[in-house]
């Protein structure tokens, strides 16, 4: 009887350990999703930007910003329930300093700019628009070259008292008919295009 006595004790002890233990889990989880006020919320692009990065495998990267045109959040109780924003690629701006006299910044935009890559004179936006929340992280459908598919914006963070939302998408440009390849055999671009968005709220 003893015995039996100290197994239900210890059975005891690890499910109220087990149910603090994710009561604190589920908290942390949804933590960094809440803290706006309720209602629509304007984007504000002149403060928002997304920054990117293309990578030639084991040689060099480039990376910038491009800049919002327009976009919203939808918050209900204090969290982010959908939204969508809108980011104009004719405003795609190298920021890193691996450019010469033959290849410049204003040919690296040039050829982003083409078919090639996001052929801007016939589609000069990219889209963003929530689906649905899932812990931490936001489900959208992503818009590139008139081609959507599901995406999702990971490790966001919502910053209550300055107005910032942000988070990382990483998509895979071929699924978006972004498919230039390197003409040298031995170098290689990378599928993979990590993007880092920071909205703004607009106040």
């Amino acid at each position: 009887m003893k015995k039996l006595s100290t197994l239900a004790l210890v059975a005891v002890f690890a499910l109220a350990t087990w149910s603090c233990t994710s009561k604190t889990e589920t908290t942390e989880e949804t933590a960094e999703m809440a803290g706006l006020p309720d209602g629509e919320l304007a984007i504000n692009s002149e403060g928002s930007s997304v920054e990117w990065k293309g990578e030639v495998l084991g040689m060099k990267s480039h990376n910038g910003t491009v800049k919002l045109t327009e976009g919203n959040l939808t918050v209900a109780d204090g969290k982010i329930t959908g939204g969508k924003f809108v980011v104009d690629l004719s405003t795609i701006t190298p920021l890193d300093s691996t450019y010469d006299a033959e290849n410049t910044k204003e040919k690296l935009v040039g050829h982003l700019s083409s078919p090639d890559f996001f052929n801007v004179s016939e589609f000069p936006t990219a889209t963003f628009e929530i689906t649905s929340i899932e812990g931490a992280d936001i489900k959208g459908n992503l818009t590139i070259r008139g081609k959507t598919h599901e995406e999702m914006v990971k490790n966001v963070n919502i910053d209550a008292e300055t107005g910032k939302v942000s988070g990382v998408l990483t998509f895979d440009r071929s699924k978006y008919d972004v498919s230039f390849k390197m003409p040298v055999a031995d170098l290689v671009l990378s599928n993979e295009i990590p993007l880092n968005i920071n909205l703004a709220i607009a106040k």
